[in-house]
């Protein structure tokens, strides 16, 4: 039993003895705590990859690709930078970090004839027989890195920090294009491919 000056802390984040609670639960009122907010929501968060993602940029800056080139190389270190801030802890940002290749599984190919391409044969037929919801998550699967032999839990929750940490790199990003822009801040060769690289979170 709980005593009676012993403290509880419910959603609101509000302290409430166990008289408190008692007359909580006989109105019917939740005293579950709430679940804290997804880490890359929070502001060091946010710096810490701000930092990691300049210093990229800058390494970026300093070598001689062609613009294409320079505006995928700007797309995979920001993709690593955001791998480094989850300090490999997820399965998507270890498959990142460890330089493993994101595939999808249906790759086309160029037929030996003309120049036209085409997916490879039987693929079509197979997801074509899979349920809906199994397509479903196998997609899922492709589109999140290094998570295709994952349990449906699993995935999910990988999937989840994985969206969330897409969504601050590209508020992070965006940040950052302005601040670069405005001051001036960003090398020539950098700011185009940067600016288009808000626009694309992976």
């Amino acid at each position: 039993m709980i005593p009676v000056d012993s403290p509880a802390v419910d959603r609101s984040g509000i302290t409430y003895t166990a008289i408190d609670l008692k007359r909580k639960r006989k109105r019917g009122e939740s005293t579950a705590i709430q679940p804290p907010l997804s880490r890359w929501r929070t502001i060091n968060q946010h710096r810490i990859y701000s930092s990691k993602l300049l210093d990229a940029l800058r390494r970026v800056g300093r070598t001689d690709l062609p613009a294409r080139s320079r505006g995928r190389a700007i797309r995979v270190a920001a993709d690593r930078a955001l791998a480094a801030t989850a300090r490999g802890g997820t399965q998507w940002s270890s498959a990142i970090l460890s330089g493993r290749p994101i595939r999808l599984k249906n790759r086309r190919i160029r037929s030996a004839g003309g120049g036209r391409w085409k997916k490879p044969a039987g693929a079509s037929k197979s997801c074509s027989k899979m349920p809906a919801v199994e397509r479903k998550v196998k997609l899922l699967s492709r589109l999140v890195p290094g998570c295709r032999k994952l349990s449906l839990p699993s995935l999910l929750e990988e999937a989840s920090d994985y969206i969330s940490a897409l969504e601050m790199q590209v508020r992070a990003m965006t940040s950052l294009a302005e601040v670069l822009s405005g001051a001036g801040g960003a090398p020539a060769s950098i700011r185009p491919e940067l600016d288009s690289a808000t626009l694309t979170p992976s």
